[in-house]
This record gives C-alpha cells, sequence and structure tokens, in this order.
C-alpha cells in the first residue's frame, strides 16, 4: 500500500510505476484505491464509473479498468455536498456529515472489492487518500490504515519535499498512528526532490533512528506532462508552474515550452468552472507547441483568445449562475458575436444552449436560461448516461468541419487520421435535444456503441459554436491538430510543427524506470515474499 503524508503528495504517480514495474516483470498487478474524491472519472467497458486515476492505473498495470479498482468515488456537486458513486453507479447525494454516518455500510463493499482483485491478481497496489494521519477522522476510515490492516499490506509512505517540511512530515504521520498502525509502514518514500541527494543522508538516518523505518528512495521531480493528471488542482499547480520558473527557463534557453505565454501563437481560454470535471482532457491542448492554454476565474483575465472552452462540471446549473456572477457570460457572449470561435464539452454544451431544466433536483433543483448560443436545451434525468463509444467525425461545418479545404489539414495523413474512428466515452446526467423551432443541423460525431449507432454533437449555424457530449476529441492527435489549423488559419498565423506524440504506455514505462529506479526495489519485493524476477 502507498500513503502519503498529505494529498499530492505523489501517491498516484508511485502506484502507477509500480504497477507497470510489476506488469513488466510479469506478474498479474491491478491498482485498488477504496475511495477516491474527484471529478475527473472514466467510464469502464460495462459502462460503470471510476476516478480516471484508476484507469491510468490500470493502463499502466496493463488489465481492463473495473469498478472493484475504485468502488467508492466522491463527485463534488458543492460546497458541501457530493455525489457518491458505489461499483460505478450513483448511491446519493450527501453532505460529509451524511456521508460519514453511511461509511460502515461502505465498508464490506469496499472489502469485498478489494478481496476479488487479491483472488485474481499476483501483487494488488493499493492507493491511500490525503493522510491516514486526519485523527479526527480515523473513526471512519475507509480507505488508509483500515485497508492496510484489512489486507495485512506493508506500507510506503511517501512524502512531498517539494512542500517543504518533509522529514516532521513523515515523523509526524508515524507518532500520530496507533501502535499496529505504525507496524505496517515499512519504508519511507521522499519525492519531488531537485539537487543532490546525499544531502538528506543525516535527515535518513536521525529518522530511521527515530522511527524504527528506514527510507528506500528519493524520487527526482519527474516531467509528467505526458501522463494524465489527476485533477484540477494540478492544472492550477501547472499553470502557476507555467507563469512562473518554466516561462523564466524557456526564457533563458531561448526557447518556447508548451504551454507558456512566450511565443504563444494560439490564445485558448477555459473557463475555471468552481465544480469543472475532466479537466485532464485539456493536457493535450497544452502539451501544444505555439499554444496556451489559460484558466480564466474572472471576466478581467478573459482578453481576447482564439477559442473559449467551456468545460464539463459536476453543477450545471451552479456554475451557470458563478459564470454569470462573474460576467463571464458577458464575455463569451461578446466573443461569441465577434464572430469567434466558442467550444462546449459536456456540461459546457448544455450552458451554452437555451435552457437547462433540473426538475427533480437530479443536481439541483431548478431552471435557467442558458447561453443561447446552441438551439438546444436541456432535461436532467435520473439516469446517468455513462458509456465508451467509437467515433467519427462526420460533420459538414463546424470547428472539424470535413469541408475546411487543403489549408486546414497538415497532410493527407493527417485527413485521414481525422476521419478515423477513435475511443471516446459519455459521462453526464441530462438529455439535450434540439429546440422546437431549430433549423435542423448534421451532427459533428458519428458513434457506435454497444447500444448501436448514434450521433452527437451540435454547433451554430455559422459553425463557430460548437457542442458536444464526447470526452476524447481532444485528446484524438489528428482531430486536436484539425482544430488548432483552422484557429490558425483564422488567425493567419502557423503553428510550429507538433512534437512526436508520446503513446501511454511509452510514459509509463518511462515513469516506471524513473520511480523504480530510484527505490529500492529488492526490498518492496521481500515486503511482498517475492523472489525478484528473472532479467
Amino acid at each position: 500500500m502507498v500513503q502519503g503524508t498529505s494529498s499530492h503528495a505523489g501517491k498516484t504517480t508511485v502506484v502507477a510505476a509500480l504497477c507497470r514495474w510489476f506488469a513488466n516483470a510479469g506478474y498479474r498487478v491491478a491498482p485498488f484505491k477504496a475511495q477516491n474524491m474527484s471529478n475527473n472519472a472514466a467510464v469502464t467497458a460495462d459502462g460503470r464509473e471510476v476516478g480516471r486515476a484508476q484507469a491510468m492505473q490500470a493502463v499502466a498495470a496493463r488489465v481492463p479498468v473495473t469498478v472493484d479498482m475504485n468502488p467508492v468515488l466522491l463527485k463534488p456537486q458543492s460546497d458541501r455536498t457530493s455525489q457518491v458513486v458505489v461499483l460505478g453507479e450513483p448511491w446519493l447525494t450527501a453532505d460529509a456529515v451524511d456521508y460519514y454516518a453511511r461509511k460502515q455500510h461502505l465498508w464490506p463493499i469496499v472489502t469485498d472489492a478489494l478481496d476479488r482483485l487479491r483472488a485474481t491478481c499476483d501483487v494488488v497496489i493499493v492507493e491511500g487518500a490525503g493522510s491516514p494521519a486526519e485523527i479526527n477522522l480515523a473513526q471512519y476510515d475507509i480507505v488508509n490504515m483500515r485497508v492496510a490492516r484489512h489486507a495485512g499490506a506493508p506500507v510506503l509512505l511517501v512524502g512531498d519535499i517539494e512542500r517543504g517540511g518533509v522529514f516532521a512530515s513523515l515523523y509526524g504521520t508515524h507518532a500520530l498512528l496507533q501502535p499496529e498502525e505504525r507496524a505496517l509502514i515499512r519504508a519511507f518514500v521522499i519525492n519531488k526532490f531537485r539537487g543532490d541527494p546525499s544531502l538528506l543522508d543525516p535527515g535518513f538516518a536521525m529518522l530511521e533512528e527515530r522511527t524504527g523505518v528506514p527510507t528506500i528512495g528519493v524520487l527526482p521531480w519527474l516531467d509528467l506532462t505526458d501522463v494524465p493528471e489527476e485533477d484540477a488542482l494540478e492544472w492550477r499547480a501547472a499553470e502557476d508552474r507555467a507563469g512562473a520558473d518554466t516561462r523564466a527557463a524557456a526564457d533563458a534557453e531561448g526557447v518556447t515550452r508548451p504551454g507558456t505565454a512566450a511565443g504563444a501563437l494560439l490564445d485558448i481560454a477555459v473557463m475555471r468552472l468552481p465544480r469543472v470535471a475532466n479537466l485532464d482532457e485539456f493536457q493535450p491542448l497544452i502539451n501544444e507547441p505555439g499554444v496556451r492554454v489559460r484558466f480564466v476565474g474572472r471576466a478581467a483575465e478573459f482578453g481576447a483568445p482564439d477559442l473559449v472552452i467551456v468545460p464539463g462540471t459536476k453543477s450545471t446549473l451552479g456554475d451557470l449562475a458563478w459564470l454569470r456572477a462573474q460576467e463571464l457570460d458577458v464575455c463569451i457572449l461578446a466573443h461569441a458575436a465577434a464572430q469567434r470561435p466558442v467550444l462546449g464539452i459536456c456540461g459546457g454544451l448544455q450552458m451554452l444552449g437555451e435552457r437547462i431544466v433540473d426538475a427533480e433536483g437530479v443536481e439541483q433543483r431548478g431552471e435557467a436560461a442558458g447561453l443561447g448560443l446552441l438551439p438546444v436545451e436541456t432535461h436532467f434525468e435520473a439516469k446517468k448516461v455513462t458509456r465508451r463509444v467509437k467515433a467519427r467525425a462526420v460533420g459538414s461545418h463546424g470547428l472539424w468541419a470535413l469541408d475546411a479545404g487543403p489549408s486546414a489539414i497538415d497532410d493527407v495523413t493527417a485527413d485521414a487520421g481525422r476521419t478515423a474512428p477513435f475511443d471516446a466515452y459519455e459521462i453526464h446526467m441530462g438529455r439535450t435535444t434540439p429546440v422546437a423551432t431549430a433549423e435542423a443541423l448534421p451532427p459533428l460525431f458519428r458513434l457506435t456503441s454497444a447500444a448501436g449507432e448514434s450521433d452527437d454533437g451540435v454547433c451554430s449555424a455559422n459553425g463557430l459554436v460548437v457542442g458536444t457530449y464526447l470526452h476524447g476529441a481532444l485528446e484524438h492527435d489528428a482531430l486536436r491538430r484539425a482544430l488548432l489549423t483552422r484557429l490558425a488559419d483564422r488567425k493567419g498565423v502557423v503553428l510550429p510543427h507538433p512534437r512526436a506524440p508520446v503513446s501511454i504506455d511509452d510514459a509509463l514505462d518511462r515513469l516506471a524506470t524513473n520511480v523504480c529506479g530510484n527505490l529500492d526495489m529488492d526490498a518492496i519485493l521481500s515486503m511482498l515474499d517475492l523472489t525478484p524476477p528473472t532479467r
């Protein structure tokens, strides 16, 4: 089990790296996290919902993701409430007090899921949540030390040295645990270190003297550009870094880094909604050379972007009200009136329509006028749509139009790639339909799923305002490049040649090498009573 001294200590990354290392060594391995809190979600093959981090870790383990890998998923809907997803299906919406009162009901669901994985795998790598030393919440634990005790799992405790105070964090976490819990912590790991690791040696000796626990690895600060981030907090941190040390480094080296202002030819503004969902799908945009992606939360920050994106959200009506309170609705409407492109994804599609109705309080009871940029309206329904699909672009106009002419596509190969099917998924509450008076417009995408064929997407008559329920189009290299090239054509600029795409498999192999190469893997194998694999 991998636990951390805090949130964002690096648990998810270490679990993914270990999953890939064990998979490459020939073990049957799977990830597990009893309870995750994130609005970044993925859809399993059977149409159920799990945390996106566990889906990425399953890829690292080279196995299909299942709900047993993340039996409880909390999706925040407001400052006080979350939707509770159990074994991939919405169970209830609860505030913290109500949820904690129900945790005993969830414990056997958690243990059954973990036991099913253990029965079919050689190794299960378990991830904790936050810190195990939240002593005010220890009685409600279903994700940290209670899981370790149930499985008899040796625990690696990870500390983030970038935040400072790492030795105090490791020692303090160890000290606050119960004796039987401390006995399960078998090793410390320090993460995100920059510099000469030998400078830490005196601290390791003193820490082991006080706790009896050795430190078995110092992980360097890693560029995780090609590994999906876990949640929106990581994007905020990435954006802050891009605005400071990363841009300074780019200026010093005379080069342009992806996602920074220096040398950017295209400016894309993503609305920073309070309950934003699936923000990780914008990572490929951030990685594009010549493209700056900004997360905008105030009208004063809006500027004059080449594309505005209204992303998905776990609270469509609430975030639409927030958008208006920030006067960002005025900015978006003026942007569209100036014949500049707007893209709405999932909840963003719903906001761009004419009306949103949640009569039953599925997310938030009430109704509101949308921004009126697309001729559709949305009615919320109790049943959530979660499905994986194969999609292909079919629209004759819009940001992915197939009639754009040769300048909109880099070459014939890219054109063929743009029309080829790609993997995508839907995950939303609500049904969106054309308003009665709307002129019929062709769809953007043709979908194939277990339920058969269907269409997705809508755009304005001028093709510049586009909405889709699909997550995945921006992660498809050819479609993303077609979109950016069309934006560049409109602006009269030529984007730099894209960097060679890095597959998720290659990125995870590199992650495993960088992480596990700095861990004492023989010590970890010994903890698990496993012999080193034959190399």
